[in-house]
């Protein structure tokens, strides 16, 4: 079973972290408590200065002792504070531009269960509350939902193979985008529309890469969408969609949005499937080679 952790720090600590490879550190007096962690524990991001909530979560990926400063603090003193470190993958994050009024703030609720040293165990509850704070955002990762306030037994009614295979698809790319090291999500917004995903190096960065998924209807609407996303953010653009709407896709770029013919690529379906297996292949082997 994961443990449930409390990070807590100011923002420019946490900007850092978020731009070394998502990495935190503790004091050696807190060893005990950092040969605890272990791969998979659930963390979440406090921000204690300039404001106070928590705003986002992730998983901790590796353990590792660093003598080289990193923060602001040990590199003006050229002294290590934080030499216990972990790197993490994370799940669920805000943009920074809104943490003030997006975060999770409630007080009654997180305060009784701050740590003074800055990094503790917490309990169940609060990451319940915290979950369900970040669903209603759009907050749709595995561990939002695993950690569910209320579970109910529901009938769905049935859906159509091809809407199935959209969501599979849309998760299995969210999958590789963590496996690089990217902040992967799902529904991200932009201009009032949604993208199926994006891949993100750093929190505070826009997409790196845009993809759209088209297993049915108008794929005119999704190659829009992918070119205004090179517009705006000049992102690396693709269109997920069956090898037989090839000739669709070939239209467009050919015509109407022949701007982008060279920058947009075309991937099928089953390629996806192909490379999620072959990358999840590559990572558990690298695990049991313990070389991750």
């Amino acid at each position: 079973m994961r443990r449930l952790w409390l990070a807590i720090g100011k923002d420019k600590n946490w900007d850092t972290a978020f731009r070394n490879g998502n990495i935190w550190g503790l004091e050696e007096k807190q060893k005990e408590v950092w040969d605890n962690l272990a791969k998979g524990d659930l963390i979440l991001f406090y921000v204690k200065y300039p404001l106070k909530g928590i705003v986002g979560y992730g998983s901790i990926a590796t353990v590792f002792r660093q003598d080289k400063p990193l923060w602001p603090e040990e590199i003006k003193k050229n002294q290590v504070k934080w030499p216990l470190r972990f790197e993490f993958d994370i799940e669920f994050c805000l943009p920074p531009d809104s943490w003030v009024k997006k975060s999770y703030n409630k007080e009654e609720w997180i305060k009784p269960r701050l740590s003074n040293k800055g990094f503790g165990l917490i309990d169940k509850d609060l990451v319940l509350k915290v979950m369900e704070h970040f669903r209603a955002l759009g907050d749709t990762s595995e561990i939002s939902k695993e950690f569910s306030i209320e579970k109910k037994i529901e009938v769905l009614p049935l859906v159509e193979k091809k809407e199935e295979i959209h969501e599979l698809i849309k998760q299995r790319l969210i999958e590789i985008g963590k496996m690089q090291k990217f902040i992967a999500e799902a529904e991200y917004t932009m201009d009032g529309t949604k993208l199926d995903v994006v891949w993100r190096r750093v929190e505070r960065s826009v997409p790196t890469y845009v993809f759209e998924i088209q297993v049915k209807g108008n794929i005119y609407q999704a190659v829009a969408k992918l070119k205004h996303a090179f517009d705006l953010w000049n992102s690396n653009i693709f269109l997920i969609a069956p090898t037989d709407r090839q000739n669709e896709y070939r239209d467009l770029v050919s015509g109407t949005f022949h701007e982008i013919k060279t920058r947009l690529v075309f991937i099928d379906i089953n390629d996806v499937e192909k490379l999620h297996s072959l990358k999840k292949g590559y990572k558990d082997l690298e695990m049991k080679l313990g070389i991750l």
